[in-house]
């Protein structure tokens, strides 16, 4: 694994380097992206990085391209979580002006964004996914669609392109089914509906090419919720997860299977439910996973000694050393 060669060596050149950490964004996810912004942005600095933080708070094309160009920046590290950030569009605005930049390339971003899209990717690749269908506003008799479908059983609304489990449902009673339907709408114009599957909540961190250790993830309330990830107290992570080692090998290889599949770079995490057969479901693919010392991946990082500047150094290195052709 490259983050434990002990050869492995920042390459030192990115100190001289003028690094933008993009935060901020219009998306839902706006607050977390600041906290992740300016968790990274002290870690760069921390690790001796000439950094400026840049709030993004416009979606128009000329006005980002003026405000980077603007800052001078070398290099930009991501931290835009939800839509102009994981959708593909910020990656292609640092393509035009020849700016390296963290994580994958935008159609990777575009695809992984889409629970939709990614769900029909992996079912070409032979992935385990929740069944599930898509809808969209022109349709309108949805409680039979999905009781037809699911025969009842319980289901998950949520938004195709939303981060964060923002405007996600359980429903284990169909009477809710079109409240749940229409708060997801207001996130969307997509909405999918998929199979509850019951059991563990995983996830997993792949850093370069390598697979981080499988963190479990115990939430209080009945599922991991936006209250669950955001609020001290609300969830337990256990890292490793306290799965055995061949099911966390095969989970492992999953993740980087699925980070491969969509085409990604630099990192991901993989999120999934591993039901009472020792299934693994795939739930979805983050381009940009949270980024403060709290966070999942970085949880996973630090199991196997990379602190947290250590892994933001390793990304800006990976950005700015890679030879990889991100598309």
């Amino acid at each position: 694994m490259f983050y434990m060669n002990q050869d492995f060596k920042i390459n030192k050149d990115i100190f001289s380097r003028r690094v933008g950490v993009l935060m901020g964004g219009c998306s839902s996810e706006r607050n977390i992206s600041i906290k992740s912004g300016t968790a990274v942005a002290k870690a760069l600095k921390d690790g001796g990085c000439n950094v400026v933080s840049i709030d993004i708070t416009s979606e128009d094309r000329t006005k980002v391209i003026e405000q980077l160009v603007a800052e001078k920046i070398d290099i930009a590290f991501i931290a835009l979580h939800g839509r102009f950030g994981e959708d593909g569009k910020i990656q292609e605005i640092l393509k035009s002006l020849n700016i390296p930049y963290t994580g994958s390339g935008p159609k990777a971003n575009s695809l992984a964004i889409s629970k939709i899209l990614t769900y029909r990717a992996l079912k070409n690749e032979g992935v385990l996914v929740p069944a599930h269908i898509a809808l969209f506003l022109e349709f309108d008799d949805y409680q039979k669609i999905i009781s037809e479908k699911f025969q009842g059983h319980p289901v998950v609304v949520k938004p195709c392109s939303e981060g964060s489990s923002i405007g996600i449902s359980i429903i284990t009673n169909y009477n809710n089914l079109n409240d749940a339907i229409k708060r997801a709408f207001c996130y969307d114009k997509e909405v999918i509906v998929e199979q509850y599957v019951s059991g563990k909540e995983l996830t997993v961190g792949i850093l370069g090419t390598q697979a981080l250790p499988v963190v479990e993830i115990q939430p209080k309330n009945d599922f991991f919720d936006f209250s669950a990830k955001y609020e001290a107290g609300t969830t337990e992570y256990i890292v490793p997860a306290e799965i055995d080692n061949a099911l966390s090998e095969k989970v492992k290889d999953i993740a980087q299977k699925v980070h491969q599949a969509l085409g990604c770079v630099d990192l991901s995490r993989v999120d999934f439910i591993l039901d009472k057969n020792d299934n693994p479901y795939v739930l979805e693919l983050n381009t940009i996973p949270g980024m403060t010392a709290t966070s999942l991946l970085p949880k996973a990082a630090s199991a196997v000694g990379i602190d947290f500047v250590q892994l933001c150094l390793t990304l800006i290195h990976l950005t700015y050393g890679t030879k990889t052709k991100k598309t």
